[in-house]
């Protein structure tokens, strides 16, 4: 038979009952359930530091079971950092940089860092004034979403804190920038309309001066061209981001090239407007014309009949990534240039092979 406790002695029990006992958990009681150093500890919820995923998970939810709520005013005064980010944006329908918010926030998140969100409504008076209370609050650095693709001017400076541009890369090739690839996303949209047995492919798609546009479009007649295919129509329809201008395009569209069997659109609104023209001319949608859109926005995509293909920027993984970028730069590991990141093909009903 074991002895029996000494007195006073508090009986044994599982990991975590002992600080459930004392009252507020520690990081040495979070360190000991996940088996690592309170400096890992440190690290896990600090979003610093190079650490294994299993271990910076491991901590999280020994962290979480403990019920683990690290003081900011502590972690402040020892760190000298606030845990707060600002994310500008210059969407103001939230339609590009809300996804990307939330994909920063679950990054964010695990080194429990609150995002403030300032809309700039793509005004560069009320940018600055953003960017002034947000350094004010002293916050430890900054991501800026955009809704375009082409470079922008970066925040005006010195800045005191780290940055990170997510959609429209900053101009300084010494910032961090991260974007979608739009050139392998063209050439994914464009592949799979050939390896479907389409042979006359037009293209339509949004302003001749947007940088979307013109890199889609080249990415497109580079496809065509090593594939010894011509582009129907002979020409890139270039026009307006917009349902209308996808049913006016695709009339011009038929007009110079009535045997096109394919339309790849530069955004999901543009192919909503082509499906539509499609229908009212009698034409089928894929058996007759197949449909490729850009975007994956549900709303577009789900709601066209019949169902769009098309192309999804990964916006989500785009704001992981930045906000991942802006916690290296933090954690005194800062890095510079754009990174392209991978866009992926949705295939829905729209783009099936021709009724042959």
């Amino acid at each position: 038979m074991p002895p029996a406790p000494a007195s006073g002695a508090a009986p044994a029990g599982p990991p975590g009952a002992a600080a459930g006992s004392r009252g507020r958990a520690t990081i040495t009681d979070v360190a000991a359930l996940a088996g690592v150093s309170r400096g890992t500890v440190s690290k896990a919820l600090n979003g610093t530091g190079r650490l294994r995923p299993q271990t910076r998970q491991r901590v999280l939810e020994a962290a979480e079971s403990l019920g683990f709520q690290p003081s900011p005013l502590a972690r402040g005064l020892i760190s000298g950092r606030t845990y707060t980010v600002g994310l500008v944006t210059t969407d103001s329908i939230g339609r590009f940089s809300a996804p990307v918010l939330l994909g920063a926030e679950d990054a964010l998140g695990a080194g429990r860092i609150s995002v403030l969100l300032c809309d700039t409504r793509g005004d560069a008076i009320r940018e600055q004034h953003h960017l002034r209370v947000l350094l004010a609050r002293r916050i430890d650095g900054i991501i800026v979403a955009g809704h375009h693709t082409g470079p922008r001017p970066p925040l005006p400076g010195p800045l005191t804190v780290p940055v990170v541009y997510a959609m429209d890369p900053s101009e300084d090739p010494r910032d961090a920038s991260v974007v979608p690839d739009d050139t392998a996303g063209a050439r994914a949209a464009v592949r799979h309309l050939i390896d479907s047995g389409r042979r006359r492919i037009a293209h339509v798609t949004g302003p001749e001066q947007h940088h979307a546009a013109i890199v889609r479009a080249a990415s497109a007649l580079t496809v065509l061209r090593e594939a010894g295919l011509p582009l129907a129509s002979g020409r890139v329809h270039f026009g307006e981001w917009s349902e209308a201008w996808g049913r006016q395009a695709l009339h011009t569209l038929l007009r110079a090239a009535p045997d096109c069997d394919a339309v790849f659109c530069g955004s999901d609104q543009i192919a909503r407007g082509v499906a539509d023209a499609l229908r009212d001319l009698g034409r089928r949608v894929p058996q007759d014309v197949a449909l490729v859109g850009y975007d994956n926005w549900s709303v577009m995509a789900t709601a066209c009949r019949p169902p769009l293909t098309t192309v999804d920027m990964n916006l989500g993984e785009l704001g992981r990534v930045a906000a991942l970028r802006l916690m290296e730069a933090i954690g005194g590991r800062p890095s510079t240039g754009v990174r392209a990141l991978p866009c992926r093909l949705v295939i829905r009903e729209s783009s099936g092979p021709a009724d042959l």
